[in-house]
């Protein structure tokens, strides 16, 4: 039977011991990571999310109770021990307090423990699926408590900073109004307004622009978001925001703050020294030289633009592409000539993974000479001036994508990242900081067949191409900007549009009626006719910053109770099926089809 912790009050946690503490009757409790038997010595060590401490019970000197309650220890029973801090004669320099043990007088069993599905320790095979569904177990060990400790400090440490900059934390409303741009909302049906539904926030958005309208001038949040979409490692349906406005401020200003808040939290919580300013570079410098709108600039593999070395060359599959308004870029790859054709032909399928229709290569042999998939349609100076283009020498790989440049972008990127990987040319100690800027402010959605907007529609276009935007907007670069760290995209945001006429314009690009743009954001159009500020802001994603830190592999790792990549609970079963009372009170009728009718 559990026994009550009365008259028993913890001293400190298990790791928190000293040898300052030799000589002290102490109380410990916490789970028992495991118990040694030897006959007439047990060694019990007792856990908590500090660490853990061993108590030793001696036959010969601990009392009798004692000694044979010691006996029924098992794994994560919970115990409390009352006893003496004394030093250890076998010193476990991997343990924190590996100099000291407990000499118990005392021993409560506050809790037994069935047996495990899986063993707490600090790296196990065990399958996700079945951690997730034991969370409360898998939390027990102790890589997820430090990333979850890692995470508060880190919470703290943005509330510090950014309260120290003037900001104020302001909490904005969690049931919203659904709007049309963006991902998927998750909705929220009314019971007192039947019909009508709530959405849950993708982000405090209007309501933090609505702020700045206010006067409150600088704002911050650690806001909870929900996005109805596909997942990923680095994705999840409900996720937290460090999000923050400024009003009264431009480009520099964000940037400004922000390096400095990026400085501050990485020194504090890993120790780590960023330099500043912080490497910038423009949206079209990042696509045309990594594929990408967030590179890993931890090391180099640039895409190369060959597009005017072949245009006219006799291999088809690139004039053809480049006839057809398309480009020509490829990695040269040093030092993988040798590669086996078994493992280029899975470059080629990964590569057709993202969209190319395949991919050309060419080796230089160390002899000079060249061994390629495409050579017997060149001549051979068509051949060499593409080697010299690439920059290739002897013992190199070269590998070629041509097509649309937004497909070439996409293939050369994800293939650039998969050798850098694969051939270990990242070091995976390094903090590689970029902000990615001037962004197009507008995209082409092939689905909807109209230009939408990139990043939102209250992002505001370069001073310098208003004149174009009310002309011909489709090439218009936004006032936004991006913070990338290691290939990842930390943080994001823009400054805003403040002037009616700019807002309106946007609307109107994208297809938005006047009475539309009302009927879905009158509130904020309406706020903005009584002395609105230039206002700007950026949002981080919390639990990406975090993973980066602790170097998880997901997210998932850094979250206590995260949902799997079908948006699922294994461990509370959630979503789940509701009674049909509470549906009618809702006025909701569920109709699923059945598979196959």
């Amino acid at each position: 039977m559990a026994e009550s912790i009365k008259g028993l009050k913890r001293t400190k946690r298990c790791a928190e011991f000293t040898e300052g503490d030799i000589g002290k009757e102490v109380v410990v409790m916490g789970w028992v990571e495991r118990s040694r038997n030897k006959g007439s010595l047990i060694f019990t060590d007792v856990r908590d999310r500090s660490g853990l401490i061993q108590v030793v019970f001696d036959e010969a000197t601990t009392d009798k109770a004692v000694f044979e309650k010691a006996k029924e220890l098992k794994f994560e029973y919970v115990v409390a021990v009352r006893g003496v801090v004394q030093k250890r004669s076998d010193i476990n320099e991997k343990l924190k307090t590996g100099t000291i043990e407990v000499i118990p007088s005392e021993l409560r069993i506050l809790s037994t423990s069935d047996v495990l599905p899986f063993p707490i320790e600090d790296e196990i095979p065990t399958r996700e699926e079945l951690r997730l569904e034991y969370r409360y177990l898998d939390l027990r060990r102790r890589p997820l408590q430090e990333n979850l400790m890692l995470r508060s400090k880190v919470t703290v440490l943005t509330r510090k900073f950014l309260s120290d900059e003037g900001f104020i934390e302001i909490e904005t409303p969690t049931f919203c109004k659904s709007t049309p741009e963006g991902a998927r909302d998750y909705l929220v049906p009314s019971r007192v307004n039947p019909g009508c539904f709530y959405a849950l926030p993708q982000s405090p958005q209007l309501y933090k622009q609505l702020l700045m309208v206010s006067g409150m001038d600088r704002y911050f949040q650690l806001a909870r978001c929900y996005r109805d979409e596909d997942l990923r490692a680095d994705r999840q349906p409900e996720f937290t925001q460090i999000d923050m406005e400024l009003s009264f401020v431009d480009i520099e200003d964000v940037i400004d703050v922000n390096s400095r808040f990026l400085k501050y939290l990485f020194k504090e919580v890993l120790n780590y020294d960023l330099e500043l300013p912080i490497q910038r570079m423009k949206w079209i410098d990042a696509m045309n030289d990594y594929g990408s709108d967030k590179p890993d600039t931890r090391f180099g593999l640039k895409l190369k633009d060959v597009t005017g070395v072949v245009k006219d060359c006799g291999f088809g599959v690139f004039t053809n592409a480049v006839q057809d308004g398309g480009v020509v870029k490829g990695l040269c790859v040093k030092g993988q000539a040798a590669m086996p054709r078994k493992k280029i032909d899975a470059l080629v399928d990964y590569a057709k993974d993202y969209g190319a229709k395949g991919l050309a290569y060419l080796s230089i042999e160390e002899d000079g000479s060249f061994k390629s998939s495409f050579s017997k349609f060149m001549t051979e100076d068509e051949l060499k001036n593409l080697v010299n283009a690439m920059g290739g020498e002897k013992g190199d790989l070269l590998l070629f994508a041509a097509d649309k440049k937004k497909v070439v972008w996409a293939v050369l990127g994800a293939l650039r990242l998969k050798l850098g990987e694969e051939l270990g040319l990242i070091d995976e100690k390094k903090f590689n900081f970029l902000w990615v800027t001037e962004f197009p402010l507008f995209e082409f959605s092939e689905e909807e067949n109209r230009l939408v907007a990139m990043h939102h529609p209250f992002t505001m276009v370069m001073d310098e191409d208003v004149d174009a935007f009310f002309k011909n907007p489709e090439n218009c670069r936004a006032k936004a900007y991006d913070i990338v760290l290691n290939g990842n995209e930390i943080g994001g945001g823009s400054i805003r549009i403040h002037q009616p006429e700019i807002q309106e314009r946007m609307f109107e690009v994208l297809g938005f009626t006047k009475e539309k743009a009302h009927e879905q954001f009158g509130f904020l159009l309406d706020a903005f006719k009584y002395g609105v500020p230039p206002h700007g802001g950026l949002a981080y994603g919390l639990d990406r910053v975090v993973m980066l830190m602790a170097h998880a592999k997901s997210i998932r790792e850094v979250i206590a109770f995260p949902k799997t990549k079908d948006a699922s609970c294994l461990m509370v079963k959630t979503p789940s099926v509701v009674d049909e009372k509470q549906l009618k009170e809702l006025s909701i009728k569920v109709d699923i089809q059945k598979q196959g009718s």
